[in-house]
C-alpha cells in the first residue's frame, strides 16, 4: 500500500543514452521496462541532452528498437534552448549554431535565422569580431573543427550570448564512450573566456517543464538516469526521486563514492532491477 510519505507514481521520466540504448542497440531489458512502465498506467517522458536529433528522429530510433513512443513524450535539450530564448532574449533573431540538423532544425522551426558556425566566417578572415548575432548556441558537433571555434569566438566576442544545450562531457556508445557537446562548450569557453548559459540537465528545467505538461507534482515523478552528474543532480534540483542505472556513465564503484546532489534515491543494475522498484510504486 501507498503511504503519505510515497505518494502513488504517475509519471517516468527516461533518460535515453545509456538508458534506453546505447548507439544502435538497446540496453537489455529495456523495452521490456518500458512496456511494463506503460502497461501500468504510467505516463511515460524520455528527456536527453541529446541535441543533434529532432522528436521524429528519437521517435524512430526507438520504434526502431522496439519501443513505441510519440513525439509528445520526447523532450530534449534543444527544445528547452528555443524555449530559453523565447523567454529571455525575446529580441534575439540571428543565431550562430555550433552542431548538426536536429540543432538547426529546431532553431529554424522556432523562428531564428541559423547560420551554422562553419559557414560565418569569410574567407579572408583574420580574427574581427562578429557582430551579427544575438546567440551563439552550442550543442554536440561531430565536425567541430578550428573554423567553427573561431566562428564562436568571434561571435561572442562580438556580443553574441554564449548558450549551451547541454554541458556533457561524454556519452555511451556500444563500444565505449565519445565526446560530448560539453566538450565543444569547453573549448569555446577557453578561447572566449566566456562562462555559458547551460540549458539542459543538470539544470532542472527540462524536468520542470514535463512535470508542468503532463499535470504531475514532483513527488508523483521518478527519474531514470546513468549520468549522475548530469541526471541526478538535475532531478535533486527539480525535487524528484531519482534512479541510477549502472548501464551507461556509472559504475558500481562510481556509485559507491557518490554523495550530495549526485546521489540518486537508488541506485540499480539494469531494467529488470529498476522493474521491481516501480511495481512497489503503484501497488
Amino acid at each position: 500500500m501507498q503511504t503519505d510519505a510515497a505518494p502513488r507514481l504517475r509519471l517516468v521520466i527516461f533518460d535515453l543514452d545509456g538508458v534506453v540504448y546505447r548507439g544502435d542497440r538497446a540496453v537489455v531489458g529495456a523495452p521490456e521496462l518500458i512496456a511494463r512502465v506503460r502497461d501500468h498506467g504510467l505516463t511515460v517522458r524520455f528527456a536527453t541532452n541529446n541535441s543533434m536529433l529532432d522528436p521524429a528522429d528519437f521517435v524512430r530510433r526507438l520504434v526502431a528498437l522496439g519501443i513505441p513512443a510519440a513525439e509528445d513524450e520526447i523532450v530534449t535539450s534543444t527544445m528547452a534552448t528555443v524555449e530559453y530564448l523565447r523567454r529571455h532574449l525575446p529580441t534575439a533573431r540571428d543565431v550562430l549554431a555550433v552542431g548538426e540538423r536536429g540543432l538547426l532544425e529546431l532553431l529554424r522551426g522556432g523562428g531564428y535565422r541559423v547560420t551554422p558556425a562553419g559557414d560565418a566566417l569569410p574567407d579572408d578572415f583574420d580574427g574581427e569580431a562578429l557582430h551579427q548575432y544575438d546567440a551563439v548556441v552550442v550543442g554536440l558537433d561531430r565536425f567541430f573543427d578550428f573554423r567553427r571555434l573561431a566562428a564562436a569566438h568571434a561571435a561572442i566576442r562580438g556580443g553574441a550570448r554564449f548558450i549551451a544545450t547541454n554541458a556533457d562531457a561524454s556519452y555511451p556508445t556500444v563500444h565505449g564512450f565519445v565526446p560530448g557537446a560539453g566538450a565543444m562548450v569547453a573549448a569555446i569557453r577557453a578561447a572566449s573566456g566566456v562562462e555559458p548559459t547551460v540549458i539542459g540537465k543538470p539544470e532542472p528545467g527540462i524536468f520542470l517543464a514535463i512535470l508542468d505538461e503532463a499535470g504531475v507534482s514532483a513527488a508523483q515523478a521518478l527519474v531514470v538516469g546513468d549520468n549522475p552528474a548530469a541526471d541526478i543532480v538535475a532531478a535533486h534540483r527539480a525535487g524528484i526521486a531519482s534512479v541510477l542505472v549502472l548501464t551507461g556513465v556509472a559504475d558500481a564503484s562510481m556509485a559507491a563514492a557518490l554523495d550530495g546532489e549526485r546521489r540518486a534515491d537508488w541506485v540499480v543494475a539494469g531494467p529488470s532491477q529498476l522493474a521491481a522498484l516501480i511495481d512497489a510504486r503503484v501497488s
